[in-house]
């Protein structure tokens, strides 16, 4: 550290030292920045150029160093905003309301699984859905019909409001135990979309299965089971059934 005078001179780093003795000039003006002085002089012994330099460099400093207010208002509360969202857990316990009535079903059966089947078997028939717990809960009755055969199913939906996914137990009238060993679908629904998976036995063989509920409407709505033997590398889709509402006999009395 040197001094002129009673002054003391500080370069910032990487700036032009200027010769302050043989100039013979003196300071004038000292800006204060954080850890940086900047001079101005009494004199315009120095280049145009020069001054403009300091000048500008001084400036920026300052400016970099003390962000606007509002600035740094917007940033926090950005901030707090998406910090919120991302705890913020979704409430999806009315997400299978749109099933809750009686509908017309038809159902498309693949005749076998992963064994690259191409023929699809045709049933139709109906669903009733009636809801339990205030929607965290649903009961639903599935009975279809084809010349080859015919399907009585029961579906319990559960909701936990703790980790925001519902629970899916399926069984049909000739495996009342719902199978084995008793393992729920589990997922959630996800921009208008619900896809539930499990692993389970087929044939002895562990496979996963995945249930996609999408294209619903007040009225309709769309669901596709899948199989995977790959660890889900790819799946071959094997239950298909469309839906259509149908009005209850309870509303056309009144």
């Amino acid at each position: 550290m040197k001094r002129i005078g009673s002054w003391r001179r500080r370069t910032p780093i990487g700036w032009p030292v200027p010769n302050w003795e043989s100039e013979g000039l003196s300071p004038l003006i000292v800006f204060l920045s954080g850890d940086e002085d900047f001079y101005l002089e009494e004199t315009m012994k120095l280049p145009g150029y020069i001054w403009i330099y300091f000048l500008l460099g001084a400036v920026g400093s300052l400016l970099q160093l003390q962000p606007s207010p509002a600035l740094s208002q917007t940033t926090q509360a950005s901030s707090e905003t998406a910090s919120q969202q991302a705890g913020a857990e979704r409430d999806g316990q009315h997400d299978f309301d749109f099933e809750i009535g009686t509908w017309k079903i038809h159902l498309s059966r693949l005749q076998d699984r992963l064994v690259g089947s191409k023929t699809w078997v045709q049933f139709d028939g109906t669903s009733v859905t009636r809801k339990v717990w205030d929607g965290r809960a649903n009961l639903n009755e599935f009975e279809t019909d084809s010349p080859t055969g015919h399907i009585e199913g029961l579906t319990l939906r559960v909701y936990n409001t703790k980790t925001h996914q519902w629970s899916i137990y399926w069984a049909n009238s000739t495996d009342p135990a719902l199978g084995q060993p008793i393992q729920p679908m589990v997922g959630e629904f996800k921009n208008g979309q619900g896809e539930f998976y499990d692993q389970e036995l087929w044939k002895g063989k562990a496979v996963y299965v995945r249930f996609i509920w999408s294209k619903i409407t007040p009225n309709s709505a769309h669901f596709e089971q899948s199989f995977s033997d790959d660890g889900g590398k790819t799946w071959e889709v094997n239950w298909i059934t469309d839906q259509t509402r149908v009005e209850d006999k309870a509303d056309n009395a009144h």
